[in-house]
C-alpha cells in the first residue's frame, strides 16, 4: 500500500509541476501575442499616414508645381511649340524666331 502511495505522490507531483508549466508557457505567449497585436496597429496606422501622404504629394497641383520648380518646366503654348514633319525637319511655314537655335 504504502508504494502505491508513493507511486500517486509521485503522479500527483508531476502533474503539478507539468500544470505550472503549461500555464507559464500559455502566459509568455499571451504576452507575445499581444506584443505582436500592438506592433501590427502600429504598423497599420504608420501605413495609413503613408497612404494620406501619398495622396497628398501625388495631386496634380503638387505635381505641376514640382515640375515648375526643380524641373524648370513651363507649360505649352504656340510661342514655344515646334513642329516637326515625319522626316524630323522643321516646316518651311515656321518662323525663324520659333526655329531652334543651330537650325536653318
Amino acid at each position: 500500500m504504502t508504494r502505491l502511495n508513493i507511486l500517486l505522490l509521485l503522479a500527483v507531483i508531476a502533474s503539478a509541476l507539468y500544470l505550472v508549466q503549461v500555464s507559464y508557457e500559455t502566459r509568455r505567449q499571451f504576452i507575445t501575442l499581444e506584443r505582436e497585436r500592438n506592433q501590427s496597429a502600429r504598423l497599420e496606422q504608420d501605413a495609413d499616414k503613408l497612404r494620406v501622404l501619398l495622396r497628398t504629394q501625388a495631386t496634380h497641383l503638387r505635381v505641376e508645381q514640382m515640375a515648375r520648380e526643380r524641373l524648370q518646366m513651363t507649360t505649352a503654348s504656340p510661342a514655344v511649340t515646334q513642329y516637326l514633319t515625319a522626316d524630323g525637319a522643321l516646316p518651311a511655314a515656321v518662323p525663324s524666331a520659333v526655329a531652334p537655335k543651330g537650325r536653318p
